[in-house]
């Protein structure tokens, strides 16, 4: 069920970009170019109530997020993305899940036991991403910032839902967040995660193979079932959330040039 969109006419933010925070101007290491100088003006809005005393008419930055799995190149692209924007004197702020320094360890500890109940994972999530959008996300577009989350709450949504959370319950939940100027899903198959999540760290993770779902004892057929779960989440909301989704099992270059020409569409213009 689609999130009613809705504006939050309050007070403007009164705190600045901190954590995350990037500036400069880097020589360009690529062959692409931005096409337009600055920006394009956009109207913000917040999916739900969004935070009380933002008024989105303040916020002039863009948000743009990219999605998918441990292993589906996001950490890679996002590098890429930040030098390419910061090379052509665009200022970028990054955020992700579990950087919030409010909650972040706390979260940390808790899953290292691997008994959290499904609803306190999800609120410890939640609390995660609603601090990093006061304290970072907002203030970042206040200032014209360009934002790159590295996930969002597609990927929180996703995981409560499979872990049989209430749809409405959850999707009210992030009523608190702000729409992106644009959403990539790098779509990468279970088999090929787990060949390159084994590569990387000779290990599969517990919460990414979903292991607390019960899915199976075997932690690889779980993680394989648990990915398939994650990816029919992601599709049934790509029409509602508009994901632009890209093959994920292309080369990097490959990947890039299509994230590149995305960003500059939603972003530029161009």
């Amino acid at each position: 069920m689609p999130i009613e969109r809705k504006d939050d006419m309050s007070q403007p933010s009164k705190k600045s970009p901190s954590k995350g925070l990037r500036r400069g101007r880097r020589k360009p290491n690529d062959r692409h170019q931005l096409q337009v100088e600055a920006p394009l003006a956009s109207e913000s809005r917040f999916y739900g109530q969004g935070l009380p005393g933002v008024n989105t008419e303040t916020l002039t930055g863009k948000l743009i997020v990219l999605e998918g799995a441990d292993g589906s190149g996001r950490s890679t692209q996002i590098r890429k993305l930040v030098d390419w924007l910061e090379g052509n004197g665009h200022a970028a702020v990054q955020v992700g899940i579990k950087r919030s320094t409010l909650v972040s360890e706390e979260l940390e500890r808790a899953q290292e036991g691997n008994i959290l109940s499904h609803t306190t994972m999800s609120l410890f999530y939640a609390t995660d991403f609603a601090d990093q959008l006061e304290n970072i996300i907002i203030p970042s577009l206040s200032a014209g910032f360009i934002v790159i989350a590295d996930r969002y709450i597609y990927t929180l949504m996703a995981r409560d839902w499979v872990r049989g959370m209430n749809r409405q319950w959850v999707t009210n939940l992030y009523g608190m967040a702000l729409i992106p100027d644009a959403v990539f899903y790098l779509n990468v198959s279970p088999t090929q995660l787990i060949q390159r999540n084994l590569s990387k760290n000779k290990t599969l993770d517990y919460w990414e193979s979903g292991m607390d779902v019960g899915l199976s004892r075997d932690i690889f057929d779980s993680f394989v079932e648990y990915q398939k779960r994650m990816k029919k989440a992601f599709m049934s909301m790509q029409r509602t959330y508009r994901f632009q989704v890209i093959d994920g099992e292309q080369s990097s270059d490959a990947v890039y040039d299509e994230l590149i020409r995305g960003v500059n569409q939603a972003i530029f213009g161009a």
